[in-house]
Order: structure tokens, then sequence, then C-alpha cells
């Protein structure tokens, strides 16, 4: 069982890579993001919505997406997601079957 400081350097740890993604590296595309690493941030919201489930805490897709990003899903499309190349789109479809599974 961690010790309460590793819990909360663990908590620091992925605020840190939160503003990193939100704040620092509004560059790099989910799509890319899940085409070599096999994550994005959607997955990061889904996993804290998951962790919240775990603790009987319900969060929806779209709250767990807002907590996340830090603000609604519409807003992050609008100012920094591009369009996704065909290359991409393709490549996307084998990561996430790999990674997160078939819908």
């Amino acid at each position: 069982m961690p010790t309460q400081t590793e819990i909360e350097l663990q908590a620091a740890t992925f605020r840190r890579l939160q503003k990193h993604l939100m704040e620092d590296r509004t560059d790099v595309q989910n799509i890319e993001m899940m085409n070599l690493a096999g994550f994005c941030r959607n997955c990061l919201s889904r996993w804290y919505a998951e962790a919240a489930a775990e603790k009987g805490i319900e969060i929806g897709k779209d709250d767990a997406r807002e907590l996340f990003y830090g603000m609604t899903m519409a807003e992050w499309k609008a100012n920094y997601q591009t369009d996704a190349t065909s290359d991409q789109r393709e490549a996307f479809k084998t990561a996430f079957e790999e990674n997160v599974g078939k819908e």
C-alpha cells in the first residue's frame, strides 16, 4: 500500500502531466498520442471516471472530459483540434482496437 507521501507525489505527477497536455502541448493531437503511445487525453479522462467509479462516484463521459480538459470537448475541438489525415485515421483504428477495445 502506498504511503501518503507516495500518493501525494503520484497526484502531483498526474497534475503536471495534465498541465503539460492541456497547456504546454496543445499542439499534440489526441490521434497522434493514441497512434504512438496507445492513450490520449480522452483515455486519461476515462481512467479518471473509472477510478471515481471504484470509489462509488459516478462521473459521466462528458463530465470526466470537462474535468480533465478544463473545458468542454466542443471548446477543446474549436480551439486546438485539427483535421486528421487519412493515414492518421487508419492508424487510429488499429491503435484504438489494441488499446481501448471495440466499441
